[in-house]
């Protein structure tokens, strides 16, 4: 079994910096992309960026191109989400997802494991 655990949510004032952590442990699985996602209440899932495993690439939601961050660390088995100049409509539970397949990275439905989400509420 895989397990996915985020960390690092919080409340945070808007223009304010958050990082949000995603360490995967047990069965160790052939990743092929990790991803972040968020849900604000009342509002449909939606894809905010995406890494793929192995050369680092990387891709995002328009809504938080240049704000935000995906990075990895292999060693660690983490994935990392840095979020500069919050604004309030980031509110959301923040979730990590790992997927093994090749395929459309903004759909998550694609993807085969999923942490418990964090919270993160920006203040305006």
């Amino acid at each position: 079994q895989v397990q996915l655990v985020e960390s690092g949510g919080g409340l945070v004032q808007a223009g304010g910096s958050l990082r949000l952590s995603c360490a995967a442990s047990g069965r160790t699985f052939s990743r092929y992309a990790m991803g972040w996602f968020r849900q604000a209440p009342g509002k449909e899932r939606e894809f905010v960026t995406a890494i793929i495993w192995s050369d680092g690439r990387t891709f995002y939601a328009e809504s938080v191109k240049g704000r935000f961050t995906i990075s990895r660390d292999n060693a660690k088995n983490t994935v990392y989400l840095q979020m500069n100049s919050l604004k309030p409509e980031d509110t959301a539970v923040y979730y990590c997802a790992g997927r093994q397949r090749v395929g459309m990275l903004q759909a998550g439905e694609t993807y085969d494991y999923w942490g418990q989400g964090t919270q993160v509420t920006v203040s305006s």
